[in-house]
């Protein structure tokens, strides 16, 4: 098995970058999600009530994130904004300390989807614990909904494809890692792997929810692939499709690299 692909989203709920290889931080992938776009009282926005998001594109030119969407101005972001006014904002139910990236973004966001809204920005030192009832070796993560890596197979989403009218890419689940030269569904048999030089705890299934229904290049929304995946990915109420990872060290990742499963689940 190797890495088939890398995939970083800077902004959360916005486009995605696919880089041939990548630095591993404390938080993830260097940047991804690190800023995030929230309503006026702090509560993020995403995709799921916002699917205009999917079209803000992020694109990195150093020392810039340069950010685009139909019919907007590019917006420059510095890759490590200055210290600003401090931030309490929300993901889900956590309160996470963060910093405002300034009116300008403000403003733009704000034109880009039709509602108020601001930009927020998570320093080096900051982030938020993930949840210990699936890590209890504790971890930290960004802006992302719960973990800070998303592993999803390419042969699942092959069979996936294999049961579906009009088949979906990849882009519709987000992943951060796209492993290829494994079953269908095997990641759901990992607890442990190695990337590279790095290893991850396989820590939780993601239950998916109506971004990938949306189209990552047009926002617009469909039915699939909800109704298809409910019929043989459902569990608890949830529909399951990839894997939440933890990694457990920093480093580099790269396209390529081999995946050695360290400890499958009994």
């Amino acid at each position: 098995m190797h890495l088939e692909s890398l995939h970083l989203y800077p902004i959360k709920s916005c486009g995605g970058l696919a880089v041939e290889a990548w630095a591993v931080e404390r938080l993830g992938l260097c940047y991804d999600r690190r800023w995030m776009v929230v309503a006026p009282d702090g509560r993020f926005l995403s995709q799921r009530e916002r699917p205009r998001l999917a079209m803000v594109r992020p694109r990195l030119e150093p020392p810039h994130l340069v950010v685009e969407a139909p019919g907007a101005p590019a917006l420059a972001l510095p890759h490590a904004p200055p210290a600003s006014e401090p931030a309490r904002v929300r993901v889900w139910r956590a309160m996470v300390e963060a910093w405002w990236a300034g009116a300008e973004a403000d403003r733009w966001f704000s034109r880009v989807l039709g509602v108020p809204c601001r930009l927020a920005y998570l320093p080096d030192s900051g982030g938020r614990p993930v949840d210990p009832a699936y890590a209890p070796g504790g971890g930290d993560t960004a802006f992302t909904d719960g973990f800070p890596f998303l592993l999803v197979g390419r042969a699942s989403l092959d069979e996936l494809n294999r049961r579906l009218a009009v088949p979906l890419p990849m882009n519709r689940f987000r992943p951060n890692l796209v492993v290829a030269g494994s079953e269908p569904f095997a990641e759901d048999r990992w607890r442990r792997i190695r990337i590279g030089a790095i290893a991850f705890d396989v820590v939780k299934p993601c239950a998916r929810c109506v971004i990938t229904t949306t189209d990552q290049d047009t926002g617009a929304r469909g039915r699939e692939p909800l109704r298809t995946l409910a019929t043989f990915r459902q569990v608890g109420g949830q529909v399951h499709f990839g894997q939440n990872l933890l990694h457990r060290g920093e480093g580099r990742l790269a396209v390529g690299d081999g995946v050695e499963v360290e400890r499958a689940r009994d």
